[in-house]
């Protein structure tokens, strides 16, 4: 297998030469710290352009296999997201979770797309009820959520085919077992832009 260091120069490679991050950072930005060896920073550099620019499956995937080589999980499970994403679609929504004294979880959880909460989007059981659906969620710009919160989320749901129908606007119940524990506003949908092999997570 390459080293983490050929693996990132690789993904830099991919990138058109007018790629830019929404800061400026350039390709050329990337080069330059390639040749300093600054190699934690080459791989946020290059997340970040991608952020801003369209990319390919294979990109997040040599990210992805660089940053566990370089034993950076967070970032690793990041752009392995993203790839899921780019086979899946993306659908990202604003969650405001109740406080525990309303009736919400007792503790936080980690924002890293551990937690596969249960969904109610609207779906109706065979006998005509209520129907929940399983997504992994990721929060955005924060390591964990509590009890009380509200955060910007990115859901990856187990059966992608079932939400479809979810829309910017619809309002979406978050719930753990029946009790509801969050509300959140779908506010992106976006289809697949490399729709491959389906896998999960």
């Amino acid at each position: 297998m390459d080293d983490a260091f050929t693996l990132l120069r690789r993904a830099t490679d991919l990138l058109p030469e007018g790629a830019r991050a929404v800061d400026g950072v350039t390709v050329d930005d990337v080069r330059d710290c390639q040749r300093h060896q600054e190699w934690e920073l080459v791989l946020g550099l290059l997340m970040e352009i991608a952020d801003e620019q369209p990319v390919s499956l294979r990109f997040w995937s040599l990210l992805e296999d660089a940053a566990r080589q370089m034993m950076l999980e967070h970032s690793a499970d990041w752009c392995e997201w993203r790839a899921w994403e780019m086979r899946h679609g993306t659908l990202r929504a604003r969650l405001s979770l109740l406080s525990t004294e309303e009736g919400g979880r007792r503790t936080d959880f980690s924002g890293q797309g551990r937690l596969r909460p249960l969904w109610d989007i609207g779906n109706l059981a065979p006998d005509g009820g209520q129907s929940v659906n399983v997504a992994w969620l990721w929060v955005e710009s924060a390591p964990r959520m509590a009890p009380g919160e509200s955060a910007t989320v990115r859901l990856a749901p187990l059966s992608p085919e079932q939400w479809r129908h979810v829309q910017p606007g619809d309002v979406i119940t978050m719930h753990e077992g029946r009790p509801v524990v969050g509300t959140a506003v779908v506010i992106e949908v976006a289809p697949p832009s490399d729709p491959g092999p389906q896998q999960d997570l």
